[in-house]
Parts: C-alpha cells; sequence; structure tokens
C-alpha cells in the first residue's frame, strides 16, 4: 500500500507535466509562425515605404563603398599578418575545442571539426555583423551632425564588412574540409542562400540595436551577455540530439540554429533545403529586417540628441 501510495502521485505528475510542456509547445509554435506570418504581410504591405530606403541606399552608393572598405581596412592596420587572421581566427578557434570538447564529450558526430567549424563561421558573422552595427551610429556622430545623410548606411556597412570577413572564413572551412577528406558536393554552390538569411537577420537586429543603444548605453554589455547565452544555446559545438525532446523545440524558436542547419546541409551534408526550411528562414529574415526599419525610422529623428 505504501508503495502504491508514492507511485500513484510519481505517474499523476508526469501526466500532467507532459500535457503542460505540450501545450506550450504548440502554444508557442502557433504565436511564433503568427508573427513570422504577419511579418511576411506587412511586407507586402509596407513596400512602398521600403523603396525609398533603397533608392537613397543607391545613391550613396560610393559613401557605402568607401565606409566598408575603411572598417575592413582598419580592422588589420599595423597587423603583421593582416586578412589571414581572417582564416587564421575560426581555424585556431576550431582546433582548442575540438581538442576541448573531444577529449571531455563523446559526440556521436562524424567529422566534428567540419560540424564545429560551419557552425562557428554563422555564429561568428551574426555576432560580428550586429556588434559592430550596434556602435554604428555612436561612432559616428560627429560625421551625422556636420552632413545630411541616411543615417541607416553606417549599420548597413558595418554589415557588409562582416560579410566580406565571413567569406575569407569560409576559405578557412574549405581548407579543413579538404584536410579531413570531407566530401564536397555541388550542393555548397548553394551556401549563399543560408548567408543571405542570415544577413538580412543580422541586419534587421544590427538596425534595432543601433537605435537602442543611442538612447541606452548598457544596452552594449547586456548584449554582450545575450551572446555569450546564446552561442550555448546553439547546437554549434554539440548535436542537438543531446537535448531532451520536450525541449528541444525551444531551440526551434532560435533563428541562429535555423540559419546554421541550413547551411550546414548545402555546406557538408550535401543536400538541399526542404520547403519549410527556406520557409522559416526566410520569414525569421524579413521579420527581422522589417522590425529593423521600423524601430530605426522611428528613432532617427531623436539621434542627434543623443549621440
Amino acid at each position: 500500500m505504501y508503495l502504491l501510495q508514492l507511485k500513484i502521485p510519481n505517474l499523476f505528475f508526469s501526466i500532467e507535466e507532459n500535457e503542460v510542456w505540450n501545450s506550450a509547445r504548440r502554444l508557442i509554435l502557433a504565436f511564433t509562425v503568427s508573427i513570422l506570418f504577419c511579418g511576411a504581410i506587412a511586407a507586402v504591405i509596407y513596400w512602398k515605404k521600403i523603396r525609398p530606403y533603397l533608392s537613397k541606399l543607391y545613391k550613396f552608393r560610393s559613401l557605402l563603398y568607401q565606409l566598408v572598405k575603411r572598417d575592413f581596412k582598419a580592422k588589420y592596420k599595423r597587423s603583421f599578418l593582416g586578412i589571414i587572421w581572417t582564416i587564421l581566427n575560426p581555424l585556431l578557434t576550431m582546433l582548442v575545442l575540438t581538442i576541448v570538447f573531444s577529449s571531455l564529450f563523446r559526440f556521436d558526430i562524424e567529422n566534428f571539426p567540419v560540424y564545429l567549424l560551419s557552425g562557428q563561421l554563422i555564429f561568428s558573422f551574426f555576432s560580428e555583423a550586429t556588434t559592430l552595427s550596434m556602435g554604428s551610429i555612436l561612432s559616428a556622430g560627429s560625421l551625422i551632425k556636420k552632413v545630411n545623410l541616411p543615417k541607416y548606411i553606417f549599420p548597413i556597412s558595418k554589415v557588409l564588412s562582416s560579410l566580406i570577413n565571413l567569406f575569407f572564413s569560409f576559405l578557412a572551412l574549405i581548407i579543413v574540409m579538404v584536410i579531413t577528406r570531407a566530401p564536397f558536393s555541388w550542393t555548397m554552390l548553394l551556401a549563399p542562400l543560408p548567408i543571405l538569411y542570415t544577413l538580412l537577420f543580422s541586419l534587421g537586429v544590427g538596425l534595432i540595436l543601433s537605435a537602442a543603444v543611442v538612447f541606452f548605453r548598457d544596452m552594449m554589455y547586456l548584449y554582450n551577455i545575450f551572446l555569450t547565452i546564446l552561442v550555448y544555446l546553439t547546437p554549434i559545438f554539440y548535436p542537438i540530439s543531446i537535448i531532451p525532446d520536450r525541449f528541444r523545440f525551444l531551440v526551434s524558436l532560435n533563428p541562429i540554429y535555423h540559419f546554421v542547419e541550413c547551411f550546414r546541409t548545402v555546406a557538408i551534408y550535401g543536400g538541399i533545403p526542404t520547403l519549410w526550411q527556406n520557409v522559416v528562414c526566410c520569414l525569421m529574415s524579413l521579420a527581422s529586417l522589417l522590425a529593423g526599419l521600423y524601430v530605426f525610422y522611428k528613432k532617427q529623428d531623436r539621434f542627434i540628441l543623443y549621440i
């Protein structure tokens, strides 16, 4: 009787807990899909308001080119190895993490160095692009006060300079694939697609951060903490299979996870992203970009009062 009394409450709690998690999962996923769907509709409705941004960007394309060129040169100024660090940095980071995780953990991942580096490239691009964009308005404060030009050109230039760094870092992935004798597939030619998704998403986040930090400087420190947490919440150096099934849907709410998986599909798995993968990545990118443009547009006129 005593054992029976112990088992009944435990069994009841287990069933109740599963029902709660299943309900929460359906609710969160439904909410996420609704937000993404509304974002896609908003993109169509507000296209006329977005077009002036594109026309001004084309008008100031020479300035954008000079800003990107300046940022790229400044990063490696007075460095002995210069641009080679763009390739060495991901290689050395991958080497250290491979040694650490191969010794401490036994993940069943084929060609772990390639798996690790492919995820690291996408996450590092997002991290660098958004971090640099965040301080772009503050660093260009003196120029903004003197010259009348579209302010969003500064965060865009930071994202594009990070894109150039990603291109050279991609060479590091090819080097590792050659060394580890990983198979190459024609689907690697589709790699620009997930990179484009990540680019648009990073630009949207960068626009929001660049506007927010003007009014709230502590955002810089908070965002660095957020990135530290996010890198561990994204399956970069571990497989998603180690996450319990009931918590796995939380990972699916992480946009970077979808971009990383889409990139791995074409770059190292030799596959083509499914329709669902493309829909999710596309909607997340557009939702982020639209939100970034909206926030930046609403706040840009007040920048001059705070920079």
